[in-house]
């Protein structure tokens, strides 16, 4: 009996050993959970999130909070279990967050480029929104291209064919409506003059074109500019927008709410999906939020992960998501999802 007992210890130390081992071992997934929330209206580190300098701006009493998605991106088979039995983390295969080829860094990087572009695209649209028209202005015009002889660098590019020109990729998407060859009308100023000429356009690289590089300007008496480190990707594009807007306007767009978001934008204020909705919901209720801005196309997931007591405003646009917070301020009850 003595040795009976002996083995059997043997065997269940064995087992356990085992056990630890196989728990420990990586797998080819990784951990998504709720990650930190930030205020774009308040201070990170000591500093503000949106800085305005040359201009004085306003404080709000409420929170516009931007959510965000943890990722743990070495997993063992002990934190994918874990997560596979957590309500509040997911565990997808790695290739979705790391593609094959790619570095962790190479991913960490690009993500860090477009947060980046997030805050440029969320100052654009912001700011056309205060009516600070964006200018599209000729850089360079090639010697040889359709354009060259009739507009010059610094040219404002105002119109083709009688269709404004609010934004750079309009002008684009102008030209490349119509096959090469085609006379267009360009409407620009010069030196605050406006002007017309005919350009036809010539096939380069398989589109029409007529040979300029153009830029981006919107001028402002004042600087913007933000101070958030350590968070990746282009979800933050609404809630950095209307960020800027309630900092620039005497209106407090948060009716003293915590109100978190997320959703990218474009230039011209559209809002787009995002990934982690169920994560970022978890987040959102964490940090005291009363009301979720969800981008439309991602409304049915939201709603199938929704949290208890955190209402779920639908917004596709810059426009809607203002509307929306008016409407709260109100009283009234904004469109859900």
């Amino acid at each position: 009996m003595r040795r009976r007992g002996v083995t059997v210890l043997l065997g269940a130390l064995l087992t356990a050993l085992l056990s630890i081992g196989v728990l420990g071992a990586p797998v080819p997934y990784v951990v998504l959970g709720p990650g930190p929330t930030v205020d774009t209206l308040g201070r990170e580190d000591g500093k503000e999130v949106i800085q305005v300098t040359g201009r004085e701006s306003t404080v709000s009493t409420g929170q516009l909070r931007l959510t965000t998605v943890g990722v743990q991106p070495n997993v063992k088979l002990r934190s994918a279990i874990q997560g596979w039995l957590s309500d509040d983390q997911a565990v997808v295969p790695r290739e979705l967050v790391y593609p094959p080829g790619e570095s962790q860094k190479q991913v960490e990087q690009r993500n860090a480029e477009d947060f980046q572009v997030s805050q440029t695209s969320a100052e654009t649209a912001a700011l056309r929104e205060l009516g600070y028209a964006v200018q599209v202005v000729v850089k360079t015009v090639a010697a040889d291209g359709p354009a060259a002889g009739v507009l010059r660098p610094g040219d404002v590019v105002t119109s083709v064919d009688g269709e404004p020109v609010p934004l750079a990729s309009r002008l684009t998407e102008l030209i490349r409506a119509k096959p090469a060859g085609t006379a267009l009308r360009i409407g620009y100023t010069r030196d605050g003059v406006a002007e017309t000429a005919t350009i036809t356009s010539r096939e380069q690289d398989g589109r029409p074109r007529i040979g300029i590089e153009i830029e981006q300007q919107q001028p402002h008496p004042f600087t913007l500019s933000f101070d958030l480190k350590d968070i990746g990707g282009p979800s933050a594009g609404l809630m950095f927008a209307l960020g800027i807007i309630d900092k620039l306007t005497p209106e407090d767009l948060t009716g003293g709410r915590v109100i978190a978001g997320t959703g990218t934008i474009d230039d011209a204020g559209q809002v787009g999906p995002i990934g982690g909705i169920p994560q970022k919901l978890v987040g959102a209720k964490r940090a005291g939020a009363t009301v979720f801005l969800v981008p439309a196309a991602n409304c049915a997931e939201a709603v199938d992960n929704r949290q208890p007591d955190l209402p779920l405003v639908k917004v596709g646009s810059l426009d809607e998501a203002l509307a929306a917070l008016e409407t709260l301020r109100s009283g009234g009850e904004p469109t859900h999802c």
